[in-house]
């Protein structure tokens, strides 16, 4: 058994004209463009508002690893090297060398590096 219901009445039928599926699709698509419009100048309005500091702070946190890090490779690099040339093995310790030498670049380049990206001097 179905029960239908019939609902008469002009003010209803008013609003389903005013709001059919083509009226509201015409509706979309002239609202559109001014909806991006105004969501694209709202977040460039809030772009100056945005606080970077907590960034620096990070960044400064990367660089002290960085000059600690470079500092230890190129100190165990030069210990790792010199234990093999106090032994005479002279070309064992030419990794050693070149640990210490990447800890160098690591030390000078890296943490200068990290420093440049958040104009902080050295």
């Amino acid at each position: 058994m179905q029960i239908k219901l019939k609902f008469d009445s002009r003010l209803a039928n008013r609003w389903a004209e005013r709001f059919s599926k083509q009226r509201v699709i015409h509706a979309a698509r002239v609202l559109a463009p001014t909806l991006l419009v105004l969501s694209l100048t709202t977040a460039a309005h809030a772009q100056g508002t945005m606080d970077f500091s907590g960034a620096q702070t990070l960044m400064g946190t990367f660089k002290t690893f960085a000059m600690y890090a470079g500092a230890v490779i190129c100190l165990g690099g030069l210990i790792f090297a010199g234990i093999r040339m106090m032994s005479g093995r002279f070309q064992d310790a030419i990794p050693g060398l070149f640990g210490a030498l990447f800890g160098a670049g690591v030390l000078g380049w890296g943490a200068g590096w990290i420093g440049s990206l958040t104009g902080q001097s050295m």
